[in-house]
C-alpha cells in the first residue's frame, strides 16, 4: 500500500466484527477478523489506488459509519465513551460495502485480488488472501454472519455498482 491506510482498514475491520461477530469462542473470533481484514484491504487498495488517493482520504478522513449503522440497524447505539466515537470516525463507507461485496461473493473477491495483483509491481507482490477468496470449512463457520448474503445486503447494496466500475476501470487499464 502506497500511504498507511492501517486507521481506515482497522476501524473499518471492526465494525464489520462488531456488526457481524464470530461464532464458536476465541478462534472463530480471529479467523472471522482475518477474513474481515483481508476484504477491506483489497477494498481499501481498490478505493484508495495511488499515493495521491491515500494522502488524502487520511488527511480528510474518510466520513465515518454513521450511514453504515443506520443502514444495519445500528444507529440507536449511544455510548458515553469517546474512544467509540473516534473509531467510527474512521469507518469508510464505500470500503465497508465493497468488502460486503467481497465477502458475500466469492467471484467478485477473485475479480478484486486479481486486479491488484495486475495492478502491483513483481517486486511488491500483494498479500495473501486465501481466506478471502478460498474460505475452507473452518473459515465459513467462524464468519457465518459475516459471509451471509441477505444480512450483509444492506450494506453491500450501498456501493457495489462502484466496485464494479472500479474493477472494469483496472481491467480497461491493463488491457491497454
Amino acid at each position: 500500500m502506497h500511504e498507511d491506510l492501517s486507521p481506515l482498514i482497522a476501524a473499518t475491520t471492526h465494525w464489520l466484527t462488531s456488526a457481524y461477530p464470530a461464532s464458536g469462542g476465541a478462534l472463530a473470533s480471529v479467523l472471522c477478523e482475518v477474513q474481515a481484514r483481508q476484504a477491506v484491504t483489497v477494498a481499501a487498495r481498490l478505493r484508495y489506488p495511488t499515493p495521491m488517493d491515500a494522502a488524502l482520504v487520511l488527511m480528510a478522513g474518510p466520513g465515518g459509519s454513521a450511514r453504515v449503522d443506520w443502514v444495519a440497524g445500528a444507529d440507536g447505539v449511544e455510548t458515553e465513551d469517546p474512544d467509540t466515537h473516534a473509531w467510527r470516525t474512521w469507518v469508510d463507507e464505500v470500503v465497508l460495502s465493497w468488502a460486503a461485496c467481497l465477502l458475500t461473493d466469492s467471484e467478485l473477491a477473485w475479480r478484486a485480488v486479481d486486479a491488484l495483483s495486475e495492478a502491483t509491481e513483481p517486486a511488491s507482490a500483494p498479500p495473501e488472501f486465501r481466506r478471502l477468496v478460498t474460505p475452507d470449512e473452518g473459515d465459513r463457520r467462524a464468519a457465518a454472519l459475516l459471509r451471509h448474503p441477505d444480512l450483509l445486503a444492506p450494506v453491500a447494496g450501498l456501493h457495489h455498482p462502484q466496485l464494479l466500475e472500479r474493477l472494469e476501470e483496472q481491467g480497461q487499464a491493463f488491457a491497454a
